[in-house]
């Protein structure tokens, strides 16, 4: 077997032009080298991967180059390269500065790259400080770090920093595309896209990435075969769950999630990738922010056709609840349920809701089309400004038009009558719209608007038991109580009605309580009607005075009815000689 060499030593560039996603920083050191203005203590900082030492090692080959060498020769006896993280006691330093002071055999620079240099420990950075300050003229320290703010002060002041920036998705894809060429591998954009998101911004975790997948699928490089291969959750999961949610199809989307899950997924990545799917569906709604996608062309189409679906109200929104879910997730003792309720409310933001069937409470006009009944036009009163008052009250008188006989396909006589309640301006009869004859008024309005249906022989009067009524008795009031309404969940207990025929009998023993189921009995007739299945039931409730007496007990009567209930409380009188 021949020994395999991975893309990132393979690959690893030779030159600053072959440096990927460092323009700014190449530029500038080959300026330094061609006008001798290098500086002699330089640190070189920014994420893994990105390119610190193969600069620092470029940057060592090209200052001892005198032009008459060969470019094979790496002046390896003039590059020291240290670990700083397994070297970073005092003697380690000390060592260094003996070695610094020996000119070079070859070239005319020894290059030190301390590699990891916050990993030095506080002594050690003390006992490198005058030699870093003033190191000999044929001496250049190139250090390399992680983690900048490890650093003490004095050392970062002595040295010229270069801060290396991540690569960005768009040049790593290039560089794949590159390697997959030369590698003679045919791959998707998709798929090198999907590795190059996947490294995170560094160019050498991208090579590995990409080695590993090819030795998965061999020299064709599929979109669905990298996302088998590293795990991840590819854009055709995200653009079916935003059409599952803009659907309003809630137990689909719970199905599919199952199956996420199932695959091995975590809830948090796919939320929190469904909140950057959100954003950049917004992103592709304003031609000016389209750049911002960093996805392929055939995937930024799928966006742009799916962004046209969604509203900006909607995005915003689903961000805050996606967003909102992503704080959560890790405090929660549910997880799944937590994510299942987001998906839940995302997927109701676009639901307008049931309508309420008003069969039994509105006529159609189709009703009156059907029975050739013409409808008959209001007049709308004048029109007045708005400084001048106007006092606007229906009369109570009732127009009886004659009535009009319509023979229906069933040979069904039906008299329609119409009333109209003639409204009159400037009425010397004003009604405030706080009194209480105006609040009678509307109760009377919905009583009469429980009789407004559309045919009244269509209505059920199914018989009713005295066990069915006083069962739907206790549920409503129940259901006050369980509303908040404790008094006349409380007037309701307090009796039974009894059923003579369709008419219910109650009697109270004062008559307040009558007075405030009056009031109430608009919504509790409803309710029975509908539950018992009979629209001709009636309320009548009555007050009994006797009733009433028998709960007007003495002091010498309740102490007799509490004795019967506790025999010792006579022994407590007896002992302690009680007054009753």
């Amino acid at each position: 077997m021949e020994h395999f060499v991975v893309s990132a030593r393979k690959y690893r560039p030779q030159t600053f032009k072959d440096v990927v996603g460092q323009q700014a920083i190449t530029n500038t050191l080959l300026n330094a080298i061609e006008n001798n203005h290098l500086a002699q203590a330089l640190l070189f900082t920014g994420p893994r991967g990105v390119g610190k030492t193969t600069c620092a090692r470029i940057l060592a080959k090209m200052i001892n180059s005198d032009g008459n060498t060969s470019e094979d020769e790496d002046f390896a006896f003039n590059i020291f390269e240290l670990d700083a993280a397994s070297n970073n006691s005092v003697d380690d330093i000390r060592n260094l500065t003996d070695q610094v002071r020996i000119p070079p055999q070859v070239g005319k620079y020894k290059v030190y790259i301390i590699d990891e240099v916050h990993m030095l420990s506080q002594a050690a950075f003390n006992a490198f400080l005058k030699t870093l300050e003033e190191p000999p003229k044929h001496c250049i320290f190139i250090l390399a770090t992680t983690e900048k703010h490890k650093i003490i002060p004095t050392i970062l002041s002595r040295c010229q920093i270069f801060d290396f920036k991540r690569i960005t998705v768009k040049d790593a894809k290039e560089y794949l595309k590159y390697i997959a060429e030369e590698q003679g591998i045919t791959a998707e954009d998709d798929a090198l896209h999907i590795i190059a998101q996947k490294a995170d911004g560094a160019m050498r975790d991208a090579l590995s990435i990409f080695d590993r997948v090819v030795s998965f699928s061999g020299k064709n490089l599929s979109r669905q075969a990298v996302t088998e291969n590293l795990n991840v959750l590819d854009y055709e999961t995200y653009f079916t769950s935003t059409d599952l949610i803009l659907e309003n199809k809630i137990p689909d989307l719970l199905v599919q999630f199952n199956s996420i899950l199932s695959k091995g997924f975590d809830g948090h990545h796919y939320i929190a990738g469904l909140a950057s799917h959100f954003r950049d569906l917004m992103v592709c709604k304003n031609q000016a922010t389209i750049e911002l996608l960093e996805v392929g062309d055939d995937t930024k189409q799928k966006y742009i056709e799916q962004s046209q679906k969604t509203s900006n109200s909607f995005l915003l929104m689903g961000i805050e609840m996606a967003n909102d879910c992503d704080l959560k997730y890790k405090s929660s003792k549910n997880q799944r349920l937590l994510v299942e309720l987001t998906l839940m409310q995302l997927a109701s933001i676009t639901f307008d809701g049931e309508k309420k069937n008003g069969r039994h409470f509105i006529i159609p006009p189709s009703y009156f089309k059907a029975k050739g009944i013409e409808p008959i036009p209001v007049k709308k009163p004048a029109e007045t400004s708005k400084t001048e008052t106007v006092q606007v009250a229906v009369e109570q008188k009732v127009v009886e038009p004659e009535p009009q006989k319509i023979i229906s396909n069933t040979a069904t006589e039906i008299t329609a009558t119409s009333t109209i309640p003639k409204i009159s301006i400037n009425n010397p009869k004003k009604t405030s719209g706080l009194s209480l004859k105006s609040i009678k008024e509307k109760k009377e309005h919905q009583l009469r608007q429980m009789d407004v249906v559309i045919n009244e022989d269509d209505l059920p009067k199914e018989p009713v038991t005295q066990e069915a009524l006083t069962a739907a008795w206790k549920d409503y009031a129940a259901s006050m109580d369980k509303k908040g309404e404790k008094i006349m969940a409380s007037i309701l207990q307090m009796e039974t009605p009894q059923l003579k025929g369709t008419t219910l009998h109650l009697t109270y023993s004062n008559n307040t309580n009558k007075i405030e189921l009056e009031r109430a009995q608009f919504p509790l007739m409803v309710f029975l009607k509908k539950r018992l299945k009979n629209y001709d039931l009636h309320l009548d409730i009555k007050v009994n005075e006797e009733k009433a007496k028998k709960y007007a007990f003495t002091p010498q009567e309740k102490y007799e009815k509490l004795k019967t209930k506790n025999p010792n409380l006579d022994l407590l009188r007896q002992t302690f000689g009680l007054d009753i």
